[in-house]
């Protein structure tokens, strides 16, 4: 089983005991702003449990679906993930429940997900795509080195409107320079 740990957490492959924290995550409000009521549907995060278990499995190994673990409590706070793709790029993305959030945690573990991609994949960029609304997401890219890249008007349609999305990105010499 894929491990990393940090000063508070287990960042670790997801399996089935995860699914019903995943959901729960999934279902609060503030989380579905920036998602199409599609994609909020519980069942498809029970589907996702299920696929991720069998990407943890897949070799090689393309995704990086992770459950963040806080290692006081032994629960399950969110996700975190790297998705391998051509050129020695990988997307990024995340998500942390309400109750613990503003505490760094999610920092904590896109730092960790982020230099095991540098320094073990040897991944060359490291990109994250988010709805340009999502302040408290490109807080946390910039907080991880991230530059913007691109911004995209009017990109992405749901809840009966058109949403900006930007993308923000760090290579690998950017990373290796940064105090980490």
């Amino acid at each position: 089983m894929f491990q990393l740990k940090t000063e508070h957490l287990i960042i670790r492959d997801m399996c089935l005991e995860d699914e019903d924290a995943f959901v729960a995550i999934s279902q609060d409000e503030k989380y579905q702003r920036f998602y199409d009521e599609s994609d909020c549907d519980p069942n498809k995060y029970r589907e996702l449990t299920h696929l991720f278990i069998v990407q943890a499995n897949e070799v090689p190994r393309r995704s990086y679906q992770l459950a963040i673990e806080h290692q006081a409590t032994g629960a399950f706070i969110g996700t975190v993930c790297l998705r391998l793709e051509d050129n020695r790029q990988a997307s990024m993305g995340c998500g942390l429940s309400r109750h613990h959030q503003g505490q760094n945690l999610m920092i904590e573990a896109v730092r960790a997900l982020a230099s095991f991609g540098f320094q073990e994949l040897n991944i060359h960029r490291i990109y994250a795509e988010t709805i340009g609304e999502n302040k408290a997401a490109i807080r946390l890219c910039r907080r991880l080195g991230m530059r913007q890249e691109a911004h995209f008007h009017q990109h992405r349609y749901f809840k009966g409107q058109w949403w900006d999305t930007v993308v923000l990105a760090i290579l690998k010499s950017e990373w290796e320079q940064s105090p980490q």
